[in-house]
């Protein structure tokens, strides 16, 4: 069982370790695959309103996510996230719950609505998850995503209103 609570700087290596592995592969994220710890660092742990983590009983970073605003001024009510699992943790449960965490977090900072940008249409699992989470998919964005074995590939826009549960 994992605890799910705040990032702290501790927890970088961890976190980083994910990263790396995740974005390394360029199948998922449109982060470039050879994106170095600096920018990284940057990009999901000080850009972001706020990171979270998910530590397995013997504190081990298993899983994290991200919450920030997804446009500025009169689109400010409207998040983005974006979760990443050790590879040994997939298929646990564990994005659906960071999923929920996030959801919870997203209404306790007064979001009204959280948007996922750019869903690589070959991720059939994550999609299958936001939309059992209550994500439609709103928009696509044809051949956005340079998949590394599928070549170009559509990207997902999906959405949903954070009121009711």
């Amino acid at each position: 069982m994992s605890t799910i609570r705040e990032a702290t700087e501790t927890d970088w290596p961890g976190i980083w370790r994910i990263f790396h592995d995740v974005v390394g592969r360029g199948d998922t994220y449109a982060f470039a695959p050879d994106t170095g710890e600096d920018e990284a660092r940057a990009l999901w742990l000080d850009m972001p309103r706020k990171t979270y983590v998910a530590v397995d009983e013997g504190g081990n970073v298993v899983g994290t996510y991200y919450l920030k605003t997804n446009q500025v001024g009169t689109g400010d009510h409207v998040c983005n996230a974006g979760y990443m699992v050790r590879g040994d943790q997939r298929g646990r449960g564990l994005g659906r719950a960071l999923c929920a965490h996030s959801l919870s977090v997203a209404r306790e900072l007064g979001y009204h609505a959280m948007q996922y940008n750019f869903v690589a249409s070959s991720n059939a699992g994550a999609i299958r998850l936001w939309q059992d989470m209550g994500f439609a998919v709103v928009g696509t964005l044809p051949e956005a995503f340079r998949h590394p074995e599928q070549g170009y590939i559509d990207a997902l826009v999906m959405y949903r209103l954070l009121k009711d549960g």
